[in-house]
């Protein structure tokens, strides 16, 4: 249960608008997931994961892959400027690696 309080203390702090959608990020013991929320309008504005891909690599490096990936698809939609969500993680590691990726393709948060 703590690992739900802190999500929601996270996400009770930031709000994904047109103008500064959120950057949700998503790590379970095989995967990683990125996604791109409007939460006012309730749409996913980008997706990238590496589920159902062929990634070779540490999952630090499969990390900084989606933060590129995220970041190529957010430029496509014209989104420069990104709420960072972290959920229950801790700003290190991989979650510092996919953040890092995404602010050297240029996106701003």
């Amino acid at each position: 249960m703590n690992k739900v309080f802190r999500a929601n203390r996270t996400r009770a702090k930031i709000h994904g608008t047109a103008e500064r959608p959120r950057l949700s990020v998503h790590f379970s013991n095989l995967h990683i997931t990125a996604q791109i929320i409007d939460d006012d309008k309730k749409v996913t504005l980008a997706y990238a994961t590496t589920v159902g891909t062929k990634m070779t690599g540490t999952k630090t490096e499969k990390a900084a892959k989606i933060g590129e990936e995220i970041a190529k698809q957010a430029k496509a939609k014209k989104v420069k400027k990104v709420v960072f969500d972290r959920g229950s993680k801790l700003y290190a590691g991989r979650m510092s690696a996919l953040a890092d990726a995404a602010r050297k393709e240029g996106l701003e948060f």
